[in-house]
């Protein structure tokens, strides 16, 4: 019997292949394709592109796809999730903790395992994350049609419910015969490897395909070393963005995530002390710069600090590096509308928005070709001077902030306080911690008062603001960077939609230290909608529908404690660093919930963001915020006219 002639459950067949083929499944074909692909790291060493696949097994991937891992479950190790949105969010929160070098599939079966992995797609989406995705499907050959979990449309036989994974994909395909993923998996690669197309992949498996068997070519199986791109600038845009930038007096950079994942931080610290010019960040691209950068003001837009929003809406000139200008970032496109706008991003689509000059680069490349460009070109002295001062006197604000300890009697703490707490109980300061957050209030607060040295020690998911996020992400943060201490930040609204890789991170020994922030309640919303004119509901506990025994009181500790973790509850800023050293000490996932207080925010910082107000209301209150929406809508547009802005309603 000749060695290429495989079948799928022993690696042995009677039925020979041609001269340098295999016969595989498609399954197996699949999963051996994956092992083989690697990819170049920082140290210019090679390691394989995919760290594993995450997989819950269901009708629709168990007998095809999981046999296939197993048989190669010592080159592409399987890790068994209890959400498939859960472990779909740590498969992305790998890749971005690997600045999308690397990253992990994911499976499930044809039904609820599937369509739950749409909101993580979307997420990826967004963030322009990379994540392979591989739900089963429904028969091709339709024999058993309806099998169950199967959707069904009445107006076209070729719907399943992995077409839900369509519009959240960058690149979407049914495998409806083996010899498809021969172009399927190459582009798949491209998608997921190319930093202007990163994101989503769905290979949608149809579960009798999983299992046919065809005659593979060896060399589709050899193994591919994926060289990420860096393109350089063409000469036409970089002279325009060099003459756009000799005329500035004022600029100001703007970094986002694309700084990051190009590991641009030298290049960014080289312009900025150059050329001085004050740079700020937006929640992906926070840590491209070491906080304590003299350099550095802080966070911009809406959730920004006082230091960079002041210096943005004076600027000239915005250098905006790797950022799809969300509107957090722009103060819904308010903040800095009298600036000129040159954009550097690898993806001309988001280079696109609203600049005058747009440069299509990797952030590395195009910074240094840039600085070369303007040669002894600076930013004027007092300009310069001034972001210095302003940027040491936004320290100064962290400082006191985070550095409080005591509080009044009765007082509940706020999230800057605890932040400040957790950042005290390092040995190491800012150096060591990654710290993992998405939604909610938390946002605001760690993106002003977090302090970083390095990147990716401040992992944020604020691209589509995912409650439910952190716990699943913090999993794969660690399952990325073992070495580093993990520490999730999560208010109790997102805690309880989506908790249970606590159990995961138990079972593959990928310690967490999780801080719940217990305000009862979604508190951030809350306040928007006060904001808005609406009356407290349907938010915190308190405000919602009751039965008779009310709201229920959630021991957070005790819910850690049942999940394999170890938990407690303290009641005060020292208590809690107190717990903090014995969570560090401790050898698995560490859950400490503390009361805190919804109403106490960090005042200082932020700017508009655009929210619509009815105009029509019973509510003297709504009646009033719109008439404030509709005053900063008018100056908003009025800027964008090169009006003067007006303040009547």
């Amino acid at each position: 019997m000749r060695p290429d002639a495989l079948s799928a459950g022993t690696g042995q067949s009677t039925t020979l292949s041609p001269p340098g083929h295999v016969r595989l499944s498609m399954a197996q074909a699949l999963v051996r394709y994956l092992a083989a692909q690697r990819v170049l790291n920082d140290a210019g060493d090679s390691e394989p592109l995919f760290g594993g696949v995450f997989a819950i097994f269901g009708h629709g991937n168990v007998a095809g796809l999981g046999e296939a891992l197993y048989a190669q479950r010592g080159e592409l190790p399987t890790y068994r999730g209890h959400n498939e949105q859960g472990m779909a969010n740590a498969a992305i929160a790998y890749a971005k903790a690997h600045l999308r070098r690397r990253m992990m599939a994911v499976t499930t079966s044809i039904g609820p395992g599937a369509t739950n992995l749409v909101t993580s797609a979307a997420l990826a989406h967004v963030n322009r994350l990379p994540v392979l995705l591989l739900p089963g499907d429904i028969f091709v050959s339709r024999a058993p049609d309806p099998v169950l979990q199967q959707l069904e449309d009445f107006h076209d036989g070729t719907v399943s419910a992995n077409d839900c994974l369509r519009p959240v994909s960058r690149y979407f395909d049914r495998i409806v015969t083996p010899s498809q993923l021969l172009t399927a998996l190459p582009r798949a690669m491209r998608v997921l490897t190319d930093p202007a197309l990163c994101g989503p992949v769905t290979l949608a498996l149809p579960q009798d395909v999983q299992a046919e068997s065809f005659d593979w070519p060896k060399a589709f199986f050899a193994p591919r070393l994926h060289r990420i791109r860096r393109p350089a600038p063409v000469a036409s845009e970089l002279e325009q963005a060099v003459m756009a930038l000799r005329q500035a007096r004022r600029p100001v950079m703007v970094c986002g995530g694309g700084a990051l994942y190009a590991g641009a931080g030298p290049a960014v610290a080289a312009f900025a002390e150059q050329h001085g010019m004050p740079v700020s960040e937006t929640q992906a691209g926070k840590g491209t710069l070491p906080w304590q950068h003299p350099l550095l003001l802080g966070g911009a837009g809406v959730l920004g600090s006082t230091a960079a929003n002041a210096l943005l809406a004076e600027a000239d000139l915005v250098l905006a590096v790797g950022t799809r200008l969300q509107d957090f970032t722009t103060g819904s496109n308010a903040l800095f509308q009298q600036a000129r706008l040159v954009s550097l991003n690898v993806n001309s689509f988001d280079s696109d928005k609203g600049s005058d000059v747009a440069l299509v680069a990797d952030a590395g490349l195009g910074l240094s070709a840039l600085s070369d460009a303007l040669g002894a070109w600076q930013a004027e002295p007092g300009w310069q001077q001034r972001a210095r001062e302003q940027g040491q006197a936004w320290r100064a604000v962290v400082g006191e902030i985070t550095g409080r300890r005591e509080l009044d009697a009765g007082q509940r703490p706020y999230d800057g306080e605890v932040i400040g707490a957790v950042q005290r109980s390092s040995p190491t300061s800012a150096r060591d911690d990654i710290v993992v957050c998405a939604a909610g209030t938390l946002p605001a607060e760690l993106e002003k008062l977090w302090r970083t040295e390095t990147a990716g020690g401040y992992h944020m998911e604020y691209g589509y603001s995912c409650m439910g996020y952190e716990i699943a992400g913090g999993l794969g943060v660690k399952m990325a960077r073992p070495d580093r201490e993990v520490i999730v930040m999560v208010g109790d609204g997102s805690y309880m939609m989506l908790n249970a890789e606590i159990a995961t991170s138990v079972m593959l020994g990928c310690k967490l230290i999780i801080i719940v922030l217990d305000n009862r309640g979604y508190g951030c919303i809350s306040r928007l909608q006060q904001a808005c004119g609406g009356a407290p509901f349907n938010n915190m506990l308190a405000d919602c529908l009751q039965g008779p025994d009310g709201a229920p009181e959630i021991d957070f500790a005790a819910h850690a404690r049942a999940m394999g973790a170890l938990g407690e509850h303290v009641d005060s800023i020292v208590a809690l660093e107190q717990a903090l050293q014995r969570a560090r000490a401790a050898d698995r996932t560490y859950l400490i919930a503390i009361d805190t207080d919804h109403r106490r925010t960090t005042a200082e910082g932020g700017t508009w963001w655009e929210v619509a107000v009815p105009e029509v209301s019973s509510r003297t209150e709504v009646v009033e915020a719109h008439g404030r929406y509709k005053q900063a809508r008018r100056r908003r547009d009025a800027g964008r006219r090169g009006e003067a802005a007006t303040a009547e309603s």
